[in-house]
Parts: C-alpha cells; structure tokens; sequence
C-alpha cells in the first residue's frame, strides 16, 4: 500500500539525510525502523507521510506515484498517520475526550459518529479511565497513550509510531505493547515503529528495516536480523537481550521473556 523506492532527501544545508533508500510496507503487520542517531529515522518518516518531498526516488500510496496536491495529499492522510514521539505535539485540547474528538470535529463528522469512534478509540488504548480528565493532571505516560488514542480513533490504515516507548515506566510501556498488538490483530493495521529500544523492538516487530547513515543496511525478519551481530555493531545496535540468552547461554530463541520463563 505505501512503498518508498529509491529515494534520497537532502537538506538545504546539503546533508544528505536519505540515500537511495527502498522500503515496502507489505512485507510485514509490525515493521521496525531502526538506526543510531542520525541515520535517517525521522527525514524517512516525513517522507512517507508527505511532509517532505524526496529529491530524488519516488513514493507510491496504493499503486500510484505520490503526487504532492492538496487532494492527494488529504487521502493519504486519511490513510496515514503519526505518533510522535512527545504527546504534547499531538495534545491539543485541555480535556481527554474531546482532544481525542478533536480531528473528526475539524472533518465534520457527525456526532453519532464522533462519539462512537472516540469510545472505540478509548477502549482499544485502556483509557476509559482519563476520558473525562483534564489533560494537565495527566502523566507523561497518560498523555502518551490519549495521544495514540486521537490517531487510532482516525482509523487509518497505517500508523508511524516514534519512540512510542520513551519515558515510560513498566506499567505503561506494556499498555503500549498491547495497544500495538491490537491495533494489528484485531483492527488489521499496519505499524510502522521507531525506537532505539532494541528489546522492545525485537519482542514487537516482525519486519526490520536498519538504517544507517542515511543508508538501508539490513533488511529481514526480525529473529533473522537480530542474529547478526557484524550487522548490528556496524550500525550500533545492542543485541537484545532475549538474543542474547539465546546465543551465549544457549536457549532457545524465544520472542518474548514470558515465552522464556514460562
């Protein structure tokens, strides 16, 4: 549905950010972008979403070249979306409920409508809870998962999510996970994920893309890119720990440490 082929995106100051860079999102529900800093992450995320334009390479959104109109643009858009990696960039309204509203509001949906679909959206991201809260006595967390709730409840096709475990505590990054793993096995999204977590991002994706300096490195499943360390150490990626256990005290390799343990 989305397919980035060779493209490279450089900045006014001449940094090339992007080399020749081929990315397909079909080849997995949960796909992780990983890299050090600097590789690339976020140009490549505003690439896909039209934010940028590529310099050179081409988009394509359903089979057909990305065009950069107004109306191009707002279907892909409607298909979509972005989880940034700070909740206060997406948080815009003072109560919970109507900042998750707030986007079909400004698209005019009906009320009926709106209200069904922000009550879907706050169930499958376990908020019910803060639905009436105001947004300033919300945690770091708490603001984190209203603001993947106010891009669920779009109900686009495919959702970018960046660092969308960073700050939070235990509790809150295995709420996450589940809303992850939700929102592709029951809502059949596709996830696009970038963290420099590399357990998180190891137990999550099923599909790796490693970035490095600009440039595709690797690509593979996850269990099979893990496995390679001289892949890794160049792009500066710790193994994860499950991988870990797997190759110095031989176990079996196993995807998550509840699979491990239990």
């Amino acid at each position: 549905m989305l397919e980035m082929l060779n493209v490279s995106y450089m900045y006014e100051d001449k940094t090339i950010a992007l080399n020749n860079v081929s990315i397909d999102l079909k080849k997995g529900k949960k796909i992780g972008i990983i890299g050090s800093n600097g590789a690339g992450k976020s140009t490549l995320f505003m690439n896909f979403l039209g934010l940028l334009k590529p310099t050179k390479g081409k988009i394509f959104f359903d089979g057909k070249e990305l065009k950069y109109d107004k109306k191009t643009l707002d279907n892909l858009r409607k298909n979509v979306g972005i989880v940034f990696q700070d909740p206060d960039k997406q948080i815009f309204f003072s109560n919970v409920y109507d900042d998750i509203a707030f986007a079909l509001k400004n698209l005019k949906y009906n009320e009926e409508e709106i209200k069904q679909r922000v009550e879907s959206s706050i169930r499958n991201t376990n908020i019910a809870h803060l639905r009436n809260k105001p947004v300033h006595f919300l945690s770091y967390g708490q603001k984190k998962n209203v603001s993947i709730a106010g891009t669920v409840v779009m109900d686009q096709k495919i959702i970018f999510f960046d660092e969308p475990n960073a700050g939070l505590d235990y509790p809150s990054k295995e709420n996450v996970k589940n809303i992850l793993n939700n929102l592709t096995e029951r809502e059949n999204k596709i996830i696009v994920i970038s963290s420099h977590d590399m357990n998180f991002i190891y137990e999550i994706c099923d599909y790796i893309y490693i970035l490095n300096k600009g440039c595709i490195l690797a690509e593979g499943e996850t269990r099979e890119i893990f496995l390679r360390k001289e892949i890794l150490d160049e792009a500066a990626l710790e193994e994860p720990f499950l991988i870990k256990i797997h190759k110095y005290f031989g176990k079996p390799i196993c995807k998550s440490e509840k699979e491990l343990f239990y």
